[in-house]
């Protein structure tokens, strides 16, 4: 057994792991994103797809770009996670009249009637997933996600 000195203590990893936002947020992530996924299963949707559809339900098809933004993903993992939303027949890619260069994003009327079938599962998960939370914490959850976002 080594008797050498950590260079990092054990202590400061038990300050990291109590104390790290990065460390808390990515955990109440993956365990959201259980919970999502279990809950939008039966539609052969994840929480991630839902939320794309729900980034495309706009007036006007959006570009590429905007929905990447919006997504915090860089355009070539959110090209990747349309792939399988389009060979679905959800959504479509079409190049803007006004810029060859711009995609736009369109979603499909199949598209449209999923979303509509998934937001009463997003409804119940959400309302129960509030309700889970000590009182008067939501908002300033909402404030403080949004911050760091």
């Amino acid at each position: 057994m080594s008797t050498c000195r950590r260079p990092v203590p054990y202590e400061t990893t038990l300050l990291v792991r109590d104390t790290c936002l990065c460390l808390q947020v990515q955990r109440a992530a993956r365990a959201l994103a259980r919970r999502f996924d279990e809950a939008f299963r039966p539609l052969k949707l994840t929480n991630g797809q839902f939320s794309l559809l729900m980034s495309l339900n706009r007036p006007e098809p959006p570009p590429l770009s905007s929905v990447a933004r919006l997504l915090a993903m860089d355009r070539t993992t959110l090209t990747a996670a349309l792939k399988p939303l389009e060979r679905r027949g959800l959504v479509e890619s079409r190049s803007d009249k006004n810029d060859r260069r711009s995609r736009l994003l369109v979603l499909t009327e199949e598209g449209q009637l999923l979303l509509a079938q998934a937001m009463p599962i997003w409804i119940e998960q959400h309302a129960a997933l509030e309700k889970s939370l000590p009182e008067q914490t939501s908002a300033p959850l909402h404030l403080g996600l949004a911050a760091l976002a």
